[in-house]
């Protein structure tokens, strides 16, 4: 059973509700996490509600629930938040009628980037799983909570010891909407270790 008493807010927002098997989140407009690349600001202000640990390997589930969104940007997902300027984050972000973007974002010393695809926008629930190997991080999403496919691989530079992980809900632009969080369970890592290539040597 997942432990919500163990979660803490880094920025706790005016609006939610954390129930037994279910967490909302009510976004503030001009909300976000970001980090330079390519816009040349920095917004670092979105609520992010996390568990500490120093487990190296494990996978932790989400489902979340975006029917509410409406507007440009509005999103909610999975976060790995050590500090402003080291994260990752993945969530299905609203853009219009026609379609969404899914994808993440990874910020290793204070730059970020996006890598996305567009899904149809009549989508509004999606699964995340976040696997740790250590210092290596691998973000998968799934639209059944059953079948999982790998968003992205990555490494996290100051991810060495305990790190800070969950869930988080922003509006960047003039928005708000609700977000709904549910199914949430830590696993064994199942992200599994390599079985091609050998690592060179050290």
């Amino acid at each position: 059973m997942f432990e919500f008493n163990n979660l803490q807010w880094t920025r706790q927002p005016d609006n939610y509700t954390i129930e037994k098997d279910k967490i909302t989140i009510t976004t503030k407009p001009h909300t976000d996490l970001w980090q330079r690349t390519y816009y040349h600001f920095r917004n670092d202000n979105a609520p992010v509600l996390q568990m500490k640990t120093k487990e190296k390997y494990f996978s932790f589930i989400v489902k979340t629930d975006f029917t509410n969104s409406h507007h440009r940007f509005d999103q909610c997902g999975v976060v790995m938040y050590l500090d402003s300027e080291n994260w990752l984050k993945a969530s299905v972000e609203y853009e219009n009628e026609s379609f969404q973007h899914l994808g993440s974002v990874v910020t290793n010393n204070g730059y970020s980037d996006w890598a996305t695809t567009a899904v149809p926008a009549d989508i509004k629930t999606m699964w995340y799983r976040f696997s740790r190997r250590k210092d290596d991080f691998c973000i998968e999403c799934s639209y059944d909570g059953k079948e999982f496919s790998q968003m992205r691989i990555c490494h996290i530079h100051k991810a060495t010891d305990e790190i800070r992980f969950g869930i988080y809900a922003c509006s960047p632009e003039d928005s708000s909407f609700t977000a709904v969080f549910t199914d949430m369970k830590i696993t064994e890592c199942m992200w599994k270790a390599h079985d091609g290539q050998k690592a060179d040597e050290e």
